[in-house]
């Protein structure tokens, strides 16, 4: 199967899964799934989040999906149990759709490690 094939199989695995379990069964985005890991890395699921907090949990969403990528590092956990990265490789400039690509293998690849979806 090609590589591409199989990144759409596995991405649609996790829309479906995540959308059942968080949205009744509506379709997800990208932006969403982000932002519910956000929460999940924060560790503070049953809390109301403000706006501002929506941004910095997607923030912290994505510096975890790109850490094994080697753009951002873990650096530390604040007192109010918010996680910190620091920037290690400034992101390439990328097309839309190449930013779209690269955040779904990230996406796929976390859950893969946490044994939500095969791989």
């Amino acid at each position: 199967m090609a590589r591409d094939e199989k990144l759409r199989e596995q991405w649609n695995e996790v829309v479906t899964q995540l959308s059942n379990r968080f949205a009744d069964g509506d379709e997800l985005d990208l932006e969403s799934i982000i932002y519910l890991i956000g929460v999940q890395e924060l560790g503070q699921v049953h809390r109301k989040f403000k706006k501002d907090d929506k941004v910095n949990l997607m923030h912290i969403a994505i510096c975890k999906l790109l850490e094994p990528y080697g753009f951002y590092e873990f650096e530390f956990v604040d007192p109010d149990g918010w996680p910190h990265y620091k920037v290690k490789e400034e992101l390439p400039s990328l097309k839309a759709g190449e930013q779209s690509v690269l955040m779904k293998e990230a996406i796929v690849h976390y859950f893969i490690e946490r044994d939500f979806i095969q791989a």
